[in-house]
């Protein structure tokens, strides 16, 4: 296992150190006056970045001797509104979609443990052709939660919320409130109506488990194991690797993944879950991380370079054994919503076993990001009590042992078939057209599978406003020696 294999972290160089220790009311450019408070932030956004940032060479302010003093610094600092506007506008790469700032860190560990503030529904948006209106397609229920009973399910329509109708620029709003009014709708040759039904659900802090169904199927004498699984939350691993125990007891020899609606999560969890599918291959390599120029050369330079891999282990955090399947082929379910993670168990997987993919094209990403926090050392001990700010950018790229990465574009999967909205059918249910596919494939007897209706395009959908949205991330900042300063 690799989790906290680092040690002690990068130092900034010195000239930035002393250009950062400057009076924080300093006038800057004869008429600005940073805010102090904002300013003691923004030194730690940009510290972060300089310092351990995947696409630092491509940001010119990054360079270690970019400005030449700190009044410079604090210059290029102040011409930015805060410290959101200095992350996204002045610090991000143009080709990254995923890197991170919040000012609740607090929030950000709860949504890493699966925690949110939800009605239960989940959801896709979908986008009326030459229009701004929006209609949502309940994709499941959350279990255990207060949408349970209340009259909503798989498969239903909504054009309005609370009594308005969802558009491009009201959905975020409306579908964040504390009490939410679903008024359905239903569908017909393409044609959305309101229905005169509404279904209300108080928004409630819920731990999802992202385990939605295990279960064994019976086909055609084989024992098929499927499994959906929404997330990557390590706070589950015992659950998953319980799951797993499950059908192995059952005596399964084909196992369906169903990963549509997995967005991604933590990189040991997805080392562990391919490490349950498979088992044969302890400690081989699962993956490979590529970082910036300073830290890979360090990290390349030390250990025969072993600090770059991942490997597939035999056990999770507290010791406990994986419940291996020791799997030769396995078949995965994904979507557009399939991210980062789930991307990676994918990857991984493809040099030791057959990956037979069903569904829509994955997002595309490959790289990982780690929580930095203000303090010395970015981690979350001795964190600035003054603020709860924290970073989460892109810190490396990831491969897989024959260094494929995930393309850019996502994973094409070999039997293309996407969700119908007119017929999503019941998860887990043999006849559900995705899963109905999966199985074909398992049996060798693929056949034509329709297009989904191109009527209406996919534009948002649950989750997208958490920090985890198709996130991958490492369980914290890596550290490396002090003086490692060039």
């Amino acid at each position: 296992m690799r989790i906290n294999k680092f040690l002690l972290l990068f130092l900034f160089s010195g000239l930035l150190f002393t250009s950062c220790s400057k009076d924080n009311n300093d006038v800057i450019d004869d008429e600005v006056t940073t805010d102090p408070e904002n300013l003691e932030i923004e030194e730690f956004v940009y510290r972060g970045m300089n310092n351990i940032y995947l696409y630092k060479n491509q940001i010119p302010e990054l360079a270690d001797n970019y400005f030449s003093n700190g009044e410079d610094l604090n210059e290029f600092l102040a011409s930015f509104d805060g410290p959101e506007d200095l992350f996204y506008e002045g610090l991000v790469a143009d080709e990254d979609r995923f890197s991170y700032i919040t000012p609740d860190y607090i929030a950000l560990e709860n949504s890493f443990s699966g925690i949110s503030t939800t009605t239960g529904v989940d959801y896709r948006l979908y986008r009326f052709s030459n229009s701004n209106d929006l209609f949502g397609l309940v994709r499941y229920i959350i279990p255990n939660s207060n949408a349970v009973g209340k009259g909503i399910e798989r498969g239903d329509l909504f054009t309005q919320i609370n009594g308005q109708d969802l558009t491009i620029d009201n959905y975020t709003t409306l579908l964040n409130s504390d009490e939410i009014t679903f008024h359905l709708a239903s569908i017909s040759n393409s044609t959305v109506s309101e229905t005169s039904e509404t279904v209300t659900i108080t928004s409630q802090t819920l731990t999802e488990n992202p385990i939605l169904i295990n279960k064994t199927l019976d086909v055609d004498g084989m024992k098929v194991g499927y499994i959906m699984y929404n997330s990557f939350i390590a706070d589950f691993d015992d659950e998953l690797n319980a799951a797993f125990a499950e059908l192995k007891a059952e005596g399964i020899s084909k196992l369906i993944l169903d990963l549509r609606y997995n967005g991604g999560g933590r990189v040991s969890s997805a080392t562990r879950l391919a490490s349950m599918i498979t088992g044969q291959f302890d400690g081989e390599i699962f993956a490979k991380e590529q970082w910036n120029e300073k830290y890979q050369n360090l990290f390349e330079s030390q250990n025969n370079g072993e600090d770059l891999n991942i490997r597939f282990t035999n056990e999770i955090d507290d010791g406990e054994l994986i419940n291996s399947l020791n799997l030769n082929d396995i078949y995965i379910i994904t979507s557009s919503s399939s991210a980062s993670a789930s991307e990676l168990v994918i990857n991984g997987l493809k040099p030791y076993i057959d990956v037979v993919q069903v569904g829509d094209t994955t997002t595309g990403k490959s790289q990982a990001s780690a929580t930095l926090y203000d303090s010395p050392d970015f981690k979350r001990t001795h964190a600035n009590p003054n603020h709860t700010y924290a970073i989460q950018p892109l810190i490396y790229h990831s491969v897989n042992a024959k260094d494929v990465s995930v393309p850019f574009n996502g994973i094409i999967p070999e039997v293309a078939i996407e969700e119908n909205i007119t017929n999503l059918g019941v998860l887990g249910d043999p006849s559900e057209p995705l899963l109905s596919a999966a199985l074909d494939a398992l049996k060798g007897t693929r056949r034509f599978y329709p297009e989904r209706n191109h009527d209406f395009r996919e534009f948002s959908e649950s989750g997208v406003k958490e920090p985890t949205y198709k996130r991958m991330y490492i369980d914290e900042v890596p550290s490396v020696p002090e003086k490692i300063i060039e």
